[in-house]
């Protein structure tokens, strides 16, 4: 693969890098009064821009074929906004005596608290070729769980700022997240041949979106010179997000395959993937709601910008080996075929 090819497909990662870098030449453009007006721009129309095109793009129709999986679905559901911020809580209760930057340790805590991604989980379940239909669903009602569940955890785990009371977040939440979301599913109902026919770019938008989220929730950091990133710190943050979603990956394959489990070969990959990734559409915007006006938002935020490229990177690595595992799986399943006599 050539350098542009490369560079046209992480495309998202890139760009991750150089707003970040733009933020800190010239912080004063994004910050709360500067020329893009974030309070509003980002506060209220960025976000419900990436839940409208959340729910304009999210198939429900294809979700009803996985909808009776019940076990399937508790077990991801409750690995990934019970057990993981449970995990992580107590990991940290043991980092916290090391010299890990405090702010970082809380983004690790908020990356647990985050619902399944809509795309990379289901795109690797597919590449694999495993229960698509279940990472579709799980994905899918993760995310609309993760409105109502994720902001609890996040205030449960980490409170708030004192200048952002509980019932103005969910307001908020009601205002930017959950009415453009239903919106954009109308929408759908009416226009789903013409989106199905012209195959639009519906996870491009969300994530240039993103980018812009991303730029002003820096500047705000890059605009108070007291706040620094220790190095150490965020190396050590990079190999514990690694361990984290290794370990995990390895628990819910023993779990989902000990006999008894009742998963097949093809519900694994879909548990091992949606159990463990975290979305970083979802998990931003919510951030900005929950901590606006926080001092060290982009500190808390930085454990998340790096678990996305991290799950999909391992998960890419993996593909080959769990593909060779559940086809090996599925063969040793597969009833013998009758010879005629």
């Amino acid at each position: 693969m050539g350098l542009l090819a490369r560079a046209r497909k992480e495309w998202f990662i890139i760009g991750i890098v150089l707003v970040i870098l733009s933020a800190k030449l010239e912080p004063s453009v994004g910050v709360r009064g500067g020329p893009l007006k974030p309070e509003v721009t980002i506060t209220y129309v960025a976000v419900s821009l990436i839940f409208f095109n959340s729910g304009l793009s999210l198939k429900t129709e294809e979700l009803t074929s996985a909808l009776l999986h019940v076990r399937l679905h508790l077990f991801v559901q409750s690995f990934t906004l019970v057990f993981f911020p449970l995990v992580v809580w107590l990991l940290l209760k043991v980092l916290s005596l090391t010299a890990i930057d405090q702010w970082l340790l809380r983004g690790l805590q908020t990356v647990s608290c985050m619902p399944p991604p809509v795309s990379s989980a289901v795109i690797l379940t597919k590449a694999v070729g495993g229960n698509e239909a279940a990472a579709i669903f799980n994905s899918a009602f993760g995310s609309f769980l993760g409105i109502v569940v994720t902001p609890v955890l996040l205030l449960l785990f980490l409170g708030s700022s004192s200048s952002v009371p509980f019932s103005s977040i969910f307001s908020q939440l009601s205002v930017t997240v959950v009415v453009p979301l239903i919106l954009g599913q109308v929408c759908r109902g009416f226009l789903r041949e013409h989106l199905e026919r012209r195959k639009l770019p519906f996870g491009a938008v969300s994530s240039a979106v993103l980018l812009m989220i991303i730029y002003t929730t820096f500047c705000d950091t890059f605009s108070r010179p007291n706040i620094e990133l220790d190095p150490t710190s965020l190396l050590l943050v990079v190999l514990i997000i690694f361990s984290i979603q290794l370990s995990f990956m390895l628990l819910t394959f023993a779990f989902s395959t000990r006999s008894g489990s009742g998963f097949s070969a093809a519900d694994t990959v879909a548990i091992m993937f949606c159990s463990t990734h975290k979305s970083l559409t979802l998990g931003i915007p919510m951030l900005k709601i929950v901590f606006e006006g926080y001092e060290h938002l982009s500190l808390i935020s930085v454990p998340l910008l790096i678990y996305h490229p991290a799950q999909i990177l391992l998960g890419s690595v993996l593909v080959p080996s769990i593909r060779s595992w559940m086809t090996s799986r599925q063969k040793a399943v597969k009833p013998p075929t009758l010879q005629p006599v």
